[in-house]
């Protein structure tokens, strides 16, 4: 009866003497989500990138317009005590008039490019949600396993009142009155052990929702998978809107006119100028001048340099191209996994679900047999042992079904603009 007493006192010290936590706030995914999309450091260095691409395209075309120079120039000098000096100002231009389509395809390239930046921002924001919905479904589940701790520790409990009560009256003997607090120990450990887990999953998500600082939330939400794809979906159709593959497309297209623009080299390329100035000895100048020309240059041999250039345009090309294919083949394989194990999630939980109900009534029957003395300990804290075991596997089931959800989304390329949970 003191080992009883002691429990109940601990029970209690946890329970009713631990000073209440600081009100916590409480967050949906939906809250979560918007926090995200505003403050994760790598969507924000997603968006840079393409931001780089924009301006190196900007760079780019800019060679297709007229270049413009003013100039102004003062300079004096002296030879034989005799004192000159010279004032200058103008404006000189450029134009080019063709480059066998070098400049154009290098634009054309840069196009390319900011489109696979663009599928690069769509592929982080996918990770970003894959990474910040497990995060939440890590504290959703470790705040409902604390519930089942919970449970588990009042079943263990009761079991310990009751072992304990018949122990000492002589009807059990000291490996049942052992095994009892045993079990008593274990759920103690769980439940404080549960609690941890919420600390770190409240870490978790406050850094995948790019928080610059902690503070104590919660989260609210539930069980249920919304995008449950429980008819087979057209795998090839999925695949061609994946991130990763438009990303490998751009590339490969952007390979192509690297090509194309290598291949100019060969080619003449014709520019002209223009320019009007005045100058003379003092200021301001008076003397009007003024040229107009024409500028071709045409590669006659340079040791294999554009040959080298070309075949080394193609390598990258071919490399690209391989690579999209393999992407490809890729994403296909990953979404009849992931939706393979989505079903098989779904199914577990209706499983767990129907072995949990079960181990619920026996353990009921059970308690009852074993306070009248119609079974045997041994036979008792197995079903109990069951019963305690079903409470877990079925919030496992339950989380599982969220995280094969999640990366199920994750594999058909969704990003944090996507509706389901």
């Amino acid at each position: 009866m003191k080992k009883l007493i002691f429990f109940s006192l601990i029970f209690c010290f946890f329970y009713f003497l631990i000073p209440q936590a600081k009100a916590e706030e409480i967050l949906t995914w939906q809250d979560c989500l918007a926090e995200a999309k505003k403050n994760h450091p790598d969507l924000i260095s997603a968006v840079e990138s393409l931001n780089q691409q924009k301006a190196e395209k900007s760079i780019t075309a800019s060679a297709l317009y007229p270049q413009i120079d003013a100039n102004l120039d003062a300079s004096t000098a002296s030879a034989d005590k005799v004192t000159t000096d010279t004032y200058t100002y103008g404006v000189t231009g450029s134009q080019l008039v063709f480059d066998g389509f070098k400049t154009l395809n290098k634009v054309n390239a840069a196009k390319e490019n900011i489109r696979a930046a663009e599928q690069n921002y769509r592929f982080i924001s996918s990770e970003v949600r894959l990474n910040l919905r497990t995060a939440f479904i890590n504290l959703l589940k470790a705040q409902e396993l604390i519930q089942v701790a919970e449970e588990i520790l009042k079943i263990r409990r009761d079991n310990l009142m009751l072992i304990t009560l018949r122990y000492e009256s002589g009807l059990e003997h000291k490996g049942a009155q052992l095994t009892a607090e045993a079990n008593m120990a274990q759920a103690s450990f769980e439940l404080a052990q549960t609690k941890r887990d919420v600390e770190l999953a409240r870490r978790q998500l406050t850094k995948e929702m790019g928080r610059r600082e902690f503070k104590p939330m919660s989260v609210k939400g539930d069980f249920v998978v919304g995008d449950s794809a429980k008819e087979r979906p057209d795998l090839e159709a999925l695949a061609k809107n994946n991130p990763s593959l438009l990303q490998a497309l751009a590339k490969r297209n952007a390979a192509a006119f690297d090509i194309k623009s290598a291949y100019a080299d060969f080619a003449p390329a014709l520019s002209g100028s223009a320019g009007a100035n005045k100058k003379s000895a003092h200021w301001p100048p008076e003397n009007d001048n003024w040229n107009l020309g024409l500028g071709l240059t045409m590669p006659i041999f340079e040791g294999g340099l554009r040959l080298a250039e070309v075949s080394k345009a193609k390598a990258a090309y071919n490399q690209l191209e391989a690579d999209e294919r393999s992407t490809r083949d890729g994403i296909i394989v990953a979404l009849e996994q992931y939706w393979a194990a989505l079903q098989d999630a779904l199914e577990t939980v209706q499983v767990q679900r129907k072995s949990l109900e079960a181990a619920d009534e026996r353990s009921k029957i059970a308690e009852a047999q074993y306070s009248t003395g119609f079974i045997a300990f041994d036979n008792w804290i197995i079903i109990e042992n069951d019963l305690v075991k079903a409470k877990k596997d079925y919030l496992d089931a339950l989380g599982n079904a969220l995280f094969a959800e999640a990366n199920w989304i994750y594999a058909k390329g969704e990003t944090l603009e996507y509706a389901q949970k």
